[in-house]
């Protein structure tokens, strides 16, 4: 009931072109999503739930607002003339809010840290298409210089909050940041782009949340364990953090090479500086996470528990195929 709620949601997301349906969709997959993120009844998880629920209705609540707002002066509800600045300045506020751009990023880490790794995969997934959805939608109405700003303040923030993490879910949860604000920073000028740069994300946010689902790992640590146990996956997942961090020739190289492209034809050389060296930043924390898995040996006195050369009983399918598709893509283009 709770998954098919929660694609419900997302498909009434899609579907609407009226604010009080995309509103609804938004509500029912929150409230699909919080049984599923408390299901172990964890205390972290339970705490990473009621702040996901806060943030979540905070932003429902002001998304109403705003079309309220917009249909009080306009007197339609349809999504695609939101001409009142106000209103459509707090659309994408609470849509920011929604999917964690920074400045509205501060929920996003500490949730994810709550979470088991599938469903943060989801969180980190499906439960950025339907705000993303209702962006692209309403993306002409909004302010460029807000876009941009969002834009880039996510992949700045994205870049410095992963540096000093330990904990796996939150060197994700920020490079979740900055892959949104690379998605933000090129839709005024390209939103096929944006779904681009959306898809690929998807696959390989995969791939990495599967690898450390079979692996169990959530620290630093527990990585530097892991060749003993499954070496070839080892290396697939060193190649997936690079292709994540946007190293040609893998598929993340892709969208960011398409978007710096985009973001020069519009003659717009200083932003592409900035989030090419931001991209950067985020290099940095994925290349320390290959170094402790692929690059060094751990010593023999190690801190976490070796792990047990066991027969898996998870499905590989799914990390077979979320690894080719963000390893093997670039050559699309």
């Amino acid at each position: 009931t709770l998954l098919s709620s929660l694609g419900l949601g997302t498909t009434l997301t899609f579907a609407s072109s009226h604010w009080l349906l995309a509103w609804m969709g938004l509500e029912i997959n929150t409230l699909a999503i919080i049984p599923l993120m408390a299901q172990h009844h964890h205390p972290r998880a339970v705490e990473a739930t009621t702040k996901y629920f806060l943030t979540q209705a905070t932003a429902a609540a002001m998304i109403l607002f705003a079309s309220t707002t917009n249909a009080w002066i306009t007197g339609a509800w349809n999504m695609n003339n939101v001409s009142n600045p106000i209103a459509s300045t707090m659309i994408i506020t609470a849509l920011a809010l929604k999917i964690g751009l920074s400045p509205m990023h501060f929920w996003m880490p500490e949730v994810l840290q709550g979470l088991d790794l599938l469903t943060g995969l989801v969180l980190s997934t499906w439960q950025k298409l339907a705000p993303l959805a209702l962006i692209i939608q309403t993306a002409q109405a909004i302010d460029p210089l807000l876009l941009t700003t969002l834009g880039l303040m996510s992949t700045l923030i994205g870049g410095w909050g992963g540096l000093n993490q330990t904990q796996l879910r939150k060197i994700l949860a920020y490079s979740s940041i900055a892959h949104m604000g690379w998605m933000i920073i090129v839709l005024q000028y390209a939103p096929q782009l944006t779904l681009l740069a959306l898809l690929t994300y998807i696959f390989m946010t995969s791939a990495a949340f599967l690898t450390l689902k079979t692996s169990s790992a959530t620290k630093i640590g527990t990585l530097a364990t892991v060749w003993s146990k499954s070496p070839i996956l080892t290396t697939t997942t060193a190649l997936v953090l690079l292709s994540l961090a946007g190293l040609p020739p893998l598929t993340g190289f892709m969208p960011k090479w398409l978007i710096l492209q985009e973001l020069a034809k519009q003659s717009l050389p200083l932003i592409a500086t900035i989030m090419a060296l931001a991209a950067l930043l985020s290099l940095y924390f994925y290349l320390r996470l290959c170094y402790a898995m692929t690059l060094t040996i751990s010593p023999n006195t190690t801190t976490s528990t070796t792990p047990w050369r066991v027969q898996t009983t998870q499905a590989s399918f799914p990390l077979a195929l979320a690894t080719v598709m963000a390893l093997g893509l670039l050559p699309v283009t």
